[in-house]
């Protein structure tokens, strides 16, 4: 079974909705220039009422090492998913800590590089140039199609919503779906029904194993 994140959580409501539809992980967006952006002292605050057994995680773009591991230390966080142009050196530097390094695609010409990330997870993210993810337009599945990533978790994101997330489990294959915009209201604002619905549909999808 898929495992969901439902991202972009900025409010106590969206939280506890998510929680109860039944999702794996929230994310944490700690980039100032998002409209998703979250402070830590605020994801603390949301932190204290959630079960101890959801997952969260932060996004980061291009920040420093320091203020990401200060981050990650005070919220506790599960792992820090990467959405800007961190590089492999860069990534190298969290030895011991579960890191997510965001693709965005704009071609399948972008996959060349995903095998040398020393990190946990590869996220797969819909291009546009003038904003780092959140974007709400999907990609070209196709270019994922038998993909294995070896040793790292595969995570699909953009455009996902209710209505497409069954065809791109079906395709892809992934370890974990990531949806945000897709879910709100708002940019910062969740649909419920939306949330409930899209973790009701994700997590009924079975797949047969992976081929060895």
């Amino acid at each position: 079974m898929v495992k969901v994140k439902i991202c972009g959580i900025t409010n106590l409501e969206d939280a506890l909705v998510a929680v109860g539809a039944g999702a794996d992980a929230l994310g944490f967006v700690f980039y100032e220039k998002s409209p998703r952006y979250i402070s830590l002292e605020e994801a603390v605050a949301i932190d204290r009422r959630i079960p101890k057994k959801i997952k969260k995680i932060g996004v980061f773009v291009n920040e420093k090492q320091e203020k990401i591991k200060e981050v990650a230390k005070a919220l506790g966080l599960y792992a820090m998913q990467f959405h800007g142009d961190e590089s492999i050196d860069f990534c190298s530097q969290f030895k011991g800590y579960r890191i997510i390094k965001a693709i965005r695609l704009k071609d399948k010409s972008d996959l060349k590089d995903v095998f040398s990330y020393p990190v946990w997870g590869i996220l797969f993210d819909s291009y546009q140039p003038w904003q780092f993810g959140g974007t709400g337009q999907t990609f070209d599945w196709s270019w994922l199609k038998g993909l294995k990533l070896k040793d790292k978790l595969l995570f699909i994101s953009g455009g996902l919503n209710a209505e497409n997330v069954v065809e791109a489990i079906r395709i892809i294959r992934p370890d974990w779906v990531d949806v945000s915009s897709s879910l709100e209201i708002c940019p910062g604002k969740k649909n419920p029904e939306a949330i409930r619905m899209f973790v009701q549909v994700a997590k009924k999808v079975k797949l047969p194993e992976r081929p060895s």
